[in-house]
Parts: structure tokens; C-alpha cells; sequence
């Protein structure tokens, strides 16, 4: 397919995605408005102010889920719009959604019954994950939300964070998520170069794309499930850029940008389940891999 990278990503939107990932295309790529984006994502909202019906693609059925909120706050604050009362009425969901020490779980249990990723599991009493947390509680002080419900969340987030010793890059990604929003930037900072120490440590980030394979792939991730410095530091003013070289940073780049595909899409990374979730995640993918390109400086026209 000819053209440039963002023409060919286009027409892969245009072809493949669900509408709300083509709305986000548009507003960020094409200068369209941020309301259609809003308008696509109400499709997903509950009357108990949660997201559900598989906005998160892993997670099948029409209940609220922490994981489907969190993903619904991300596309808000991508579009400038997590605030006000759209803020207050999804804080009010985590509130209900939260375990007893304020945390979020990955999955509640209302989940049970309906189709769900295997690598996510479904139980009773689920505990309450960094995994899940850390996001949306970075997020929304980035946005200078203040609900109740944020105190304790904030509390357990710090706990959290400062008492990882073993970790996985997923939940590595979340602990930088809530690093990059949270007020105290002095103990963020000491929080996040611990932690870039870790990851260095422990090999959780390829640092040599040519060399993947010599890196280890954390238990339970699919094979090839490699993570990299810009799965990290996806803009340029995230703690977790410090964590690279400029060399490093720069082979990240390049690699994530020879990444895409024939069709113009990027790749799934993860585990695929389901014939439905890896058409429905590639658009996804694709708009942040372009986002995380433009917000490093490089060129997509």
C-alpha cells in the first residue's frame, strides 16, 4: 500500500475499526471535534456511571468494569473532556466498584457468565490490583479531579508502587501511569527512579529491538509479548523516559514505527482468544502507536 504512514493508517481505520476509534482518528489526525469522539463512548455507558459492552475488547457482555472506565477515561482525557460532571459521575461508579481498602479490581465480579479473556480471571472476591488502580487514579489527579473515593485509592497506589520489589510490565506501565499524574512530583521522582532501576534490573524492557529475542518474555505473557522504552515513556515528559538513552529511545521509535503492517494497522502484541478481539484492539493500537510517534517528534506525512 502506498503512501505515507498516517494515509495508510487512515485507510486502515476507515476499513477496520469500531466508530468510536474512527472519531478518535479524526480528532486527533484530522482535526475533527472532540464531541463525536464523546457521543461514540456514550454508547458504551452504564446508568451506574461504569462502562461496559466490550469496550475493552477482552471483556465481552454489557456490565460496568474497572477496566472498561478505565479505558473510557483515557479516550476523555485524550479529547480534554475528564472533568465536571462526566468526572463525578465515574468517580461515584469506582466508589461502588472499589474493594474494601479502595483499590479497583481488574475484573468485578458481575463479570461472570460472560466472555472473558482467560488471562483474566473472574472470582468471587477479587483483591484490589495496582494493575487497575494506578491509571485512572494518575489520570484523574492529572485532570484535578477530587473526589473522596481518591484518597484512599492514592493511599494504596503509594503502597503499592514503593513496595514493588518483582514486577511485570503491565503492572510496571500502570505504577507510571499514576507516577506521571500524581501531585507529590519529589516522591514520584524518588518512586520513579527506583523504579526505572527495576526494570533495567529485572530486563523487563528490550532495550536492542534487533535482539529481542535474547530478552526474557515475563511468565504468563504470550510468546513475543516483548515490551519496549516507549511502552514506557510514551510521551516525552513521562517519569519513565528518564529511565533511556536517547540511542535507546530513538531504536524504540524506529522499531515501533517498522511495526507497521501491510495494511497500515499495527500489531496485536498480546494473547488473541477470541476471533472478534484482535480486529477490534489493532485500531486501538494503531491510534496510540501514532500518538506515541507524534508526541517523540517524528514525522507521520
Amino acid at each position: 500500500m502506498a503512501g505515507t504512514p498516517l494515509a495508510r493508517a487512515e485507510h486502515f481505520v476507515w476499513l477496520t475499526a469500531r466508530v468510536l476509534e474512527q472519531r478518535r482518528f479524526a480528532y486527533h489526525f484530522l482535526g475533527a471535534a472532540a464531541e463525536p469522539v464523546e457521543a461514540a463512548l456514550t454508547a458504551y455507558l452504564n446508568e451506574d456511571g461504569g462502562y461496559g459492552h466490550a469496550l475493552e475488547p477482552d471483556l465481552r457482555g454489557p456490565g460496568s468494569q474497572p477496566l472498561h472506565t478505565a479505558h473510557a477515561l483515557r479516550v476523555l482525557d485524550s479529547i480534554g473532556r475528564c472533568g465536571g460532571l462526566r468526572a463525578e459521575r465515574i468517580c461515584r461508579y469506582l466508589t461502588h466498584a472499589a474493594t474494601r481498602d479502595g483499590a479497583l479490581p481488574l475484573v468485578h465480579p458481575s463479570q461472570r457468565g460472560y466472555p472473558t479473556a482467560p488471562f483474566i480471571p473472574v472470582v468471587a472476591d477479587p483483591p484490589g490490583e495496582l494493575l487497575a488502580t494506578g491509571p485512572v487514579v494518575g489520570l484523574l489527579h492529572r485532570n484535578r479531579v477530587w473526589h473522596a473515593w481518591l484518597f484512599r485509592a492514592t493511599d494504596f497506589c503509594w503502597a503499592a508502587v514503593e513496595g514493588l520489589r518483582k514486577s511485570h510490565p503491565y503492572e510496571i506501565q500502570a505504577a507510571v501511569a499514576f507516577l506521571d499524574g500524581v501531585p507529590d512530583r519529589s516522591r514520584a521522582e524518588e518512586a520513579g527512579d527506583r523504579l526505572g532501576r527495576l526494570v533495567r534490573e529485572q530486563r523487563l524492557v528490550v532495550l536492542d529491538p534487533a535482539r529481542s529475542d535474547d530478552y526474557p518474555v515475563a511468565a504468563g505473557y504470550a510468546p513475543g509479548e516483548y515490551h519496549y522504552p516507549h511502552d514506557y515513556a510514551r510521551v516525552p515528559d513521562s517519569l519513565a523516559r528518564l529511565w533511556f538513552t536517547d540511542e535507546e529511545m530513538e531504536r524504540s521509535l524506529d522499531h515501533l514505527a517498522r511495526e507497521q503492517q501491510e495494511d497500515g494497522g499495527w500489531p496485536v502484541r498480546w494473547r488473541q482468544w477470541a476471533p472478534s478481539t484482535a480486529p477490534e484492539w489493532r485500531p486501538v493500537v494503531t491510534v496510540e502507536a501514532l500518538r506515541t510517534l507524534r508526541a517523540h517528534g517524528r514525522v507521520l506525512r
